[in-house]
């Protein structure tokens, strides 16, 4: 069932132990310890802020288990690549350019000393990335692990929903699903849905799961999200797949048909369900509050019209929470722009673009599937949620994307086999003379 999905599919699929007669032996894959790893740098991205939660966490003890989570992930990192053997990677090197307007901005503690330490972060966090990336080998292995990583903390809020579903579905969000034991918020969980569902789909037409494995993790991952009525999730999950599974329709008959049959059944239900479709979409807003994206444009507009410096329009005025005035800023763009500045928007547009564009210069694979599926997600998500300019879910996501475009190693080639001696030519009269 679901182990099925996260050891790597069905006996004898692709990935079945064992090689054939003859082939090349499978390179070892990352040590065990790696995944240990990404687990602890995905806890460090659930954030301290959120929901009330059933039992009161103090939020300076949060702080500290994701921070001392980052600094173990760096730590075991570090132990288990001592050489400091890496991969040259785009990503990560664009990460680091980052660094520097966020350093520069924030050494004048415009924000306060937490821009410093938010920048300590990041640094940790691209540098546990860098140490990472010598396993980066364009496999499906970290896309596994991302599933599980993040399917554990929604068994969490399902936990917390059978508990106590009063605080699971609080009035102040709305009766919108947020996390009773961990704070996390609706549009956390549905981001985590959402790329559980859309890598999950695609490792089931790729045929790297069984389906009864994927229905086990899809369906009640699909409930929690439409119980988060997060609208930007599910844009991004159906605009994601859309893309990740037409990159495989030249060469996947599953595809196909999974796209025909989505695209029909899609029709169908949007003729038959319009008003609920519609109702649950607007979630109870007048249409004039769902047009200025629920506050989102008024906070916009502020940001843009406030008086900068030209020091602050270049460099920003530091790494800080993410608000302005507040109130969140809630759109990745602009929150680069106000604490990493133009260098800041011209560094993460530049990542957005070079893993674009190796994902399109990539054959149709199903690991390119998962890697665009995740760029398209990311980009969709970046308007109306903030991210991309600090350590968040989102650049993890985008590090994922990036281990599967890694060209794959070419297999190792054997010893050239010994030539055969030259034979020496007898003439045809030295055969035939009778040796007395």
């Amino acid at each position: 069932m679901a182990g099925e999905l996260m050891r790597g599919g069905p006996p004898g699929g692709p990935d079945a132990a064992g090689t054939r007669p003859g082939a090349a032996p499978r390179p070892a894959g990352p040590p065990k310890a790696v995944w240990m790893v990404w687990a602890l740098l995905g806890l460090n991205t659930l954030g301290s802020a959120g929901a009330k939660t059933i039992v009161t966490l103090p939020r300076s003890l949060i702080q500290m288990a994701t921070m001392g989570a980052l600094v173990a992930a760096f730590a075991l990192a570090l132990l288990l690549n001592l050489h400091l053997r890496v991969r040259a990677s785009a990503f990560v090197f664009l990460l680091t350019l980052l660094l520097v307007p966020s350093v520069i901005s924030s050494v004048h503690l415009g924000v306060g000393p937490g821009a410093l330490f938010r920048c300590t972060r990041l640094a940790l966090f691209v540098g546990t990335l860098w140490l990472l990336s010598r396993w980066w080998d364009g496999g499906l292995t970290f896309v596994r692990h991302h599933i599980r990583m993040y399917f554990a903390v929604l068994v969490s809020v399902a936990v917390g929903l059978a508990v106590s579903p009063g605080t699971a579905m609080p009035e102040y969000y709305g009766g919108r699903l947020v996390g009773a034991l961990w704070p996390l918020t609706p549009p956390q969980i549905g981001q985590y849905s959402a790329v559980i569902i859309g890598l999950t789909v695609l490792l089931l037409l790729g045929r790297r799961t069984t389906g009864a494995g994927a229905a086990l993790v899809i369906v009640p991952t699909l409930v929690l999200l439409a119980m988060t009525h997060t609208r930007t999730a599910t844009v991004g999950l159906l605009v994601g797949l859309v893309l990740a599974i037409g990159s495989l329709i030249l060469t996947s008959a599953a595809a196909r048909r999974f796209f025909a049959w989505t695209v029909l059944c899609a029709t169908v239900a949007a003729v038959a369900f319009s008003s609920a479709l519609r109702a649950w979409f607007l979630r109870g807003q007048s249409q004039e509050n769902f047009s200025n994206l629920t506050g989102r444009a008024k906070v916009w507009d502020a940001l843009l019209a406030a008086p900068r410096t030209t020091g602050e329009k270049v460099f920003g005025t530091g790494l800080g929470d993410k608000s302005f005035g507040g109130l969140p800023i809630d759109n990745s763009w602009l929150a680069v722009y106000n604490e990493q500045g133009l260098v800041g928007i011209a560094i993460v547009a530049a990542i957005l673009l070079v893993l674009g564009g190796v994902a399109l210069l990539r054959p149709p694979s199903l690991p390119r599937a998962c890697a665009i599926f995740l760029i398209s997600y990311v980009a969709i998500s970046s308007y109306t949620e903030a991210g991309l300019g600090d350590a968040s879910p989102y650049l993890l996501h985008l590090a994922l994307a990036a281990s599967l475009l890694v060209a794959p190693a070419p297999a190792a080639a054997g010893p050239f086999p010994t030539p055969a001696p030259p034979r020496r030519r007898v003439p045809r009269w030295a055969r035939d003379r009778k040796v007395t």
